[in-house]
């Protein structure tokens, strides 16, 4: 695999690389904001904690609030912790930790604003409520929140002296690409787009199941839609937050912010 790359083209001046860092900290954070936006709404709709008699408006304005509050703290208090081995290979323990480590202080950002925006009084012995309930909701936010940014599942290729083991996949692969060496599989709707040494074709398979089935081969889900075998990577493509990999021929697989670090990590850009 070849030394990343990046594109030729490079900003000039103050504004092009503010617009470059502004698009980044979107990409890398979008996700998440999304989330807590529509679980702000789902929870204004719902009238969640015993707020269902307060307006809509307000409802909506409260929760997305506290919820968005709740992912910058949550983003500050997890990004250190996950580091470390012990605790960020152990997706329980990190999960639990980062819970209580949010939990904290979004109980006083929370009980500070039920005050002011539903003109409730300040009771002191509320406290222990405020926290319990503060918890439950950084719990489900947290495990969401760690489930949609896992990377994706990695294939791999037998250990150097262990025997081949047999590749269920191949035998997948219709009549004109038997024989092919496989770069890559695109989910396209309910069937796969098989990207090979002798061209490409469509099967109607699930990518989850597929990927089961690559096992043996050195290789990673490198977005929702495409796993990638890691040997057919020829190119890596930045363009500002965006990796891509390049693919015999020029095809282009997108890698999705979850899957960078992890590739990374392993070695492949």
């Amino acid at each position: 695999m070849r030394e990343p790359t990046e594109k030729s083209r490079k900003p000039h001046g103050f504004a092009a690389d503010a617009s470059r860092t502004v698009a980044a900290l979107a990409q890398a954070h979008g996700r998440t904001a999304t989330i807590a936006i529509g679980a702000g709404v789902f929870m204004a709709v719902v009238g969640a904690f015993g707020f269902a008699g307060a307006p809509l408006w307000l409802r909506l304005a409260y929760w997305i609030g506290v919820l968005l509050a709740g992912s910058v703290v949550g983003a500050v208090v997890s990004k250190p912790i996950s580091q470390r081995p012990k605790i960020g290979e152990k997706p329980f323990r990190l999960w639990a930790l980062i819970t209580l480590l949010i939990s904290a202080p979004m109980t006083l950002i929370v009980w500070s604003a039920t005050t002011f925006a539903f003109r409730r009084p300040f009771v002191i012995g509320e406290g222990p409520y405020f926290f319990g309930a503060v918890m439950i909701v950084s719990a489900a936010m947290t495990a969401i929140n760690m489930a949609a940014n896992r990377p994706g599942p990695a294939t791999h290729a037998p250990s150097p002296g262990a025997p081949a083991s047999k590749i269920r996949f191949l035998e997948r692969l219709p009549p004109k690409l038997m024989g092919a060496a496989i770069h890559a599989v695109e989910a396209e709707d309910h069937y796969l787009r098989l990207h090979t040494s002798k061209g490409s074709d469509l099967i109607l398979m699930r990518l989850a199941d597929a990927i089961v089935e690559l096992e043996g081969l050195e290789g990673a889900q490198v977005h929702r839609s495409w796993w990638v075998a890691r040997d057919a990577v020829t190119e890596v493509r930045r363009d500002g937050a965006r990796v891509s990999l390049i693919l015999p021929g020029g095809g282009e697989a997108p890698v999705s912010r979850p899957n960078v670090k992890a590739l990374r990590e392993a070695g492949w850009i």
